[in-house]
């Protein structure tokens, strides 16, 4: 009788081959091509991942039940995505967005812009608790204003990943807020307290970057106010502007306050677009149905205004979803054949002190959504795998559900084929995908998400705001973790 071959984990250096081989043809792709499709690259790499785990004695059959089973975490993120695509291009249609933008060119002074951008992202995404709904509707109408400022879109586009991740990562509505407490079994709004000392201090020098770039970005140039009142004119003249545009995004943001689970309430958001643009704008019931599923289209005769209005619908977020799920079979693969363990091993055995452990643990989350492609992953993979650690340290485990959000939620957009980055190349129309890889300068630009990370880990060398393992955290139920955390942990 014949045994089985039982699989072994691969070594630290071939755990880290796939990756690497997966980064150098994202490398050739970008640099030499000058073009950003990184779902062949992602690809290949489930590939080799695949073939190293067979190599090591895994079964096709077990890498693929770890591929569907990372794929089916993501699949309440494809369902808003589909959404979100829905409602840019209905809310569009209905008016809303070019009358936030109207509103926007005729109140917010450019020298300020920059600055209410991120507020205002901030306060729409705490009360929506989501990040890509918050940039693809008001981030979208923000990309406008700075158009008509004269703005480069990647600054803008920055401020908007600012505030709407911030407002995601605090609002007790989010998704991602509440896997993290709940991975790492703490309370929901224990987490949210315990991310104030990093997130304030970030958004507050974020917020004095934006208002020193705004003024230096218009400086002593006069504003061309024949520009604005063009755009704004153009708007006016193919649609009717009324504050009552406004109630699909009202009505979606109390639907939040009151708790309502996010794809209700974005589809809730939907059909008050539809019924608006039915109502307000004389879009027959077929013509809105296309604009949901192929998105707004426009010739207004000017420029700016087509260029920003013709976008949105399901089709827009099938680049999105197919990397989504690419990178998703790429994270799983990964999980299912060890090499993601090995490498944490690696960064634990390194990891004497707190201090070490906290930059650990943020860094593994950043990692995660670099080679895994979804923020969920991030949050859930090292939130279990760490767990022991903390214990063992005798710091809480608040640390780590912050950790998790600080290299989770807010390193996704900045990772362009992460499913918080790719949403954010679509929604704002930043043209990746087409090339234009100027406007990738965003990353850099959305200050408050890297900041945070860091500023998070400077509390963890000095001991600042680093709560230790209270009675009652020490006497529950130990978590699984992994061989790796729980070998460390003695």
């Amino acid at each position: 009788m014949t045994t089985a071959k039982l699989p072994h984990k691969p070594s630290f250096w071939l755990a880290c081959l796939p990756i690497a081989l997966t980064f150098a043809v994202l490398g050739v792709q970008l640099f030499y091509f000058k073009n950003f499709t990184p779902h062949i690259p992602l690809a290949i790499g489930v590939a080799v991942t695949a073939l190293i785990g067979w190599l090591r004695g895994y079964r096709w059959h077990d890498m693929e039940d770890g591929i569907m089973h990372v794929v089916r975490l993501g699949l309440q993120s494809v369902g808003i995505l589909i959404i979100v695509g829905m409602i840019i291009g209905i809310w569009i249609a209905s008016g809303t967005v070019p009358y936030l933008i109207t509103l926007g060119l005729s109140l917010i002074s450019p020298e300020l812009f920059l600055a209410a951008s991120v507020l205002i992202c901030a306060v729409v995404s705490v009360s929506l608790g989501t990040s890509w709904g918050t940039t693809g509707t008001v981030g979208l109408a923000l990309m406008g204003i700075g158009n008509g400022f004269d703005i480069p879109m990647y600054w803008t586009a920055g401020a908007v990943v600012s505030g709407a991740f911030f407002g995601d990562k605090m609002s007790p509505l989010s998704d991602t807020t509440n896997l993290a407490p709940a991975v790492t079994g703490v309370d929901l709004f224990a987490h949210i307290r315990n991310m104030l000392p990093t997130t304030i201090p970030a958004m507050l020098i974020a917020l004095v970057i934006y208002l020193v770039a705004g003024f230096s970005l218009i400086g002593d140039q006069q504003v061309d106010f024949a520009r604005i009142n063009t755009i704004i004119g153009g708007l006016e003249q193919h649609f009717e502007l009324s504050w009552t545009l406004l109630l699909p995004l009202l009505v979606t943001i109390g639907l939040a306050l009151k708790k309502m689970p996010a794809l209700p309430t974005l589809f809730a958001g939907a059909l008050l677009g539809l019924a608006t643009a039915m109502l307000s704008q004389g879009v027959g019931l077929q013509q809105a149905f296309e604009f949901m599923f192929s998105g707004y289209q426009i010739d207004t005769g000017v420029r700016e205004i087509d260029a920003l209005l013709n976008r949105g619908g399901i089709q827009s977020m099938t680049w999105v979803i197919t990397l989504m799920l690419v990178a998703l079979a790429f994270g799983g693969v990964l999980e299912r054949t060890g090499c993601l363990e090995v490498i944490v091993e690696k960064i634990l055995s390194r990891s004497n002190s707190f201090g070490a452990m906290q930059s650990s643990a943020i860094a593994t989350s950043a990692m995660t959504n670099v080679i895994g492609g979804d923020p969920y992953l991030s949050i859930a993979l090292p939130g279990r795998m760490f767990a022991p650690a903390y214990k063992a340290k005798g710091y809480s485990a608040l640390n780590l559900s912050r950790a998790t959000e600080e290299g989770g939620t807010l390193i996704s957009p900045l990772i362009p084929w992460n499913a918080g980055g790719a949403v954010v190349i679509t929604a704002l129309g930043l043209g990746i995908a087409e090339g234009n890889t100027i406007n990738l300068l965003y990353i850099p630009l959305a200050f408050a998400c890297w900041l945070s990370p860091l500023i998070g880990m400077a509390y963890g060398y000095l001991g600042w705001f680093s709560p230790r393992l209270s009675a009652e955290e020490a006497a529950r139920p130990e978590k699984a973790g992994s061989p790796a955390t729980q070998a460390w942990a003695k």
